[in-house]
């Protein structure tokens, strides 16, 4: 009684599995996606109608080994690939380019049958990205011709401008000592002189921070060295010493970290102008209040920088690190230093991220990974 019983199960079985070939099957015929089926031998068992069109397969193919269908693919590894994912059955990826010109991301992911607890084989996806290649290509083409038009402008300029730089000290000198002559008349002379005497020492520092996009968006790897926050934090603050008597300004630090590998350049540059920043973007009436931290948050170094100032408004802050933006006109400055910062810390895989009222001052939060 249970013969019958029994064929009537194994038949249910053999319909499943028909009905499941059918739909694998119906899969293999109507998938836009080359793929190819091959055996822990690298002998090619399968493949979808795409494939024959791409690596002119044909159902000859099938049974033979894989070396044979190395030939469509310029400069094959796809054997040595194959024998790789065997082997580690880890999926690997790569660009390739077929002789036809075409390229493709190539998947190559084991067959792994679960009761043997091995690699049978594995399942090769083909994805065409022949038009992101070329788009690719040209942004390539064109961030060399803007970064070779970047060079060019502020090599060449320095020339001229190292000429004017001297004449207007000189026209400064004179001006300063005929104004001690003939009084009066001759202070807006003065005046003038040391405008223009600001205005190009503004424009090299323009000129000098163009020759720093350039290294920064070509990912330019300064040298990297154990650095201490707080000898770079007194070096800053030489540096806008002027700047900190002029507008009052009071600096407090609340170092928790004390040191980090960084190029000492970088650093500099990224707490000079968020310190600078600070100062110069002042409430009318109030001495600046700046103060920068450094600490561990979330396993990653996290250095902040905040004041008391003039605050940007929510719909602005992703603004301020747009090259050339200046919010407040009638402050100097280049428009760029926020930006080299941004650029500076995502180089080296970090991030930047601003929290700032209109009137409440401004933080600026920087993330960066450790360096052994």
């Amino acid at each position: 009684m249970e013969k019958p019983h029994k064929g009537r199960k194994d038949n249910q079985k053999i319909k499943e599995l028909i009905e499941l070939n059918d739909e694998l099957e119906n899969y293999f015929r109507n998938t836009i996606i080359p793929q190819l089926f091959v055996d822990a031998n690298l002998i090619l068992r399968k493949f979808t109608p795409p494939a024959m069109k791409q690596f002119s397969l044909t159902e000859t193919h099938i049974g033979r080994p894989m070396e044979e269908m190395a030939d469509n693919i310029r400069y094959s590894t796809i054997v040595e690939n194959i024998q790789e994912v065997i082997r580690t059955e880890e999926v690997f990826e790569k660009e390739i380019q077929t002789t036809d010109l075409r390229w493709f991301q190539m998947n190559i992911i084991p067959y792994l049958l679960k009761k043997e607890n091995r690699t049978n084989g594995v399942i090769i996806t083909f994805v065409d990205i022949t038009d992101r290649i070329k788009v690719l290509k040209e942004l390539e083409r064109l961030n060399a011709a803007h970064e070779t038009f970047i060079y060019s402008v502020s090599h060449d300029l320095k020339g001229p401008l190292a000429n004017i730089e001297g004449l207007v000290q000189h026209l400064v000198k004179s001006s300063g000592e005929l104004a001690e002559k003939m009084g009066e008349d001759s202070k807006e002379q003065k005046f003038i002189a040391e405008l223009l005497d600001r205005s190009v020492k503004s424009m090299r520092d323009i000129l000098n921070e163009l020759s720093e996009i350039v290294k920064i968006e070509k990912n330019f790897k300064e040298h990297v060295e154990t650095v201490y926050f707080e000898n770079i934090l007194h070096e800053v603050e030489m540096m806008v010493k002027s700047k900190i008597i002029e507008s009052q300004a009071t600096i407090r630090y609340d170092i928790q970290v004390r040191e980090i590998k960084f190029s000492r350049k970088n650093l500099r540059s990224i707490l000079y102008n968020l310190i600078s920043n600070g100062i110069k973007y002042q409430k009318p009436g109030q001495a600046p209040e700046i103060t920068i931290k450094t600490g561990i948050k979330d396993d990653m170094l996290h250095i902040s920088v905040s004041d008391n100032g003039l605050g940007i408004a929510n719909d602005q802050q992703d603004l301020i690190f747009t090259p050339f933006t200046r919010l407040e006109k009638s402050i100097e400055g280049t428009g760029i230093g926020l930006y080299l910062v941004k650029k500076i810390v995502e180089n080296e895989g970090g991030q930047i991220i601003i929290s700032s009222n209109p009137g409440e001052g401004s933080q600026f939060n920087i993330y960066l990974k450790p360096k052994d």
